[in-house]
């Protein structure tokens, strides 16, 4: 693209093109200069918008985080309606079928990534802790509608279903899991927890 000409919305073409790159090609493949490439703008666009790379990261890595926040509200609206199962497919599907599982092996793999994100107030690891409590929130307010058993642990169940959808989706090759991969796994997770009948 020739200097001077005005990119409308660049940071989220420049996001955009970052979670290309992930999807196709996974976290090392993100530099500076493949995400403007991949968007089709001079290098100094970024460097316009985001003190420097790991700056960007930070900002996608939160916007994402931000996703988050939206689904969590859908999913709070679902309580009592359909199954706990099936919400649950349904979240997890939403969750790791976008770009969140690469999102992850990009925070797993940068230190000076990570440090920006805790300095910023993310806790565990980004996204995945979000997700969890995002979880644990739907699965409390389940329990409290008499829809999983009293004793059911909603701390203890989410992050279970986290790991095991995160660790069904984390194949890039293979692609994501078939639905009734996904529904066996959740079932299985909750099977304790759910009301007998």
């Amino acid at each position: 693209m020739p200097t001077g000409v005005a990119i409308r919305d660049a940071r989220e073409q420049l996001f955009a093109a970052a979670e290309r790159i992930l999807l196709r090609d996974g976290p090392g493949a993100l530099t500076s200069r493949a995400v403007t490439t991949e968007a089709g703008c001079a290098k100094g666009v970024l460097h316009r918008h985001f003190a420097d790379f790991d700056a960007f990261l930070a900002d996608l890595v939160q916007d994402r985080i931000g996703r988050i926040g939206q689904q969590a509200q859908a999913l709070r609206a679902a309580v009592g309606t359909a199954t706990v199962t099936g919400n649950l497919v349904g979240a997890l599907t939403e969750l790791f079928g976008s770009v969140a599982v690469a999102v992850v092996g990009l925070v797993i793999t940068r230190d000076a990534l990570r440090a920006r994100l805790r300095e910023a107030g993310s806790t565990g690891i980004p996204l995945l802790a979000e997700a969890t409590a995002m979880i644990a929130g739907y699965l409390a307010a389940e329990r409290e509608l008499g829809r999983l058993v009293p004793d059911a642990e909603p701390d203890t169940l989410a992050p279970t279903l986290i790991g095991a959808g995160h660790l069904l989706f984390a194949d890039r090759d293979a692609g994501p899991p078939t639905g009734p991969a996904l529904e066996r796994t959740v079932a299985a997770v909750l099977a304790a927890a759910l009301p007998a009948g």
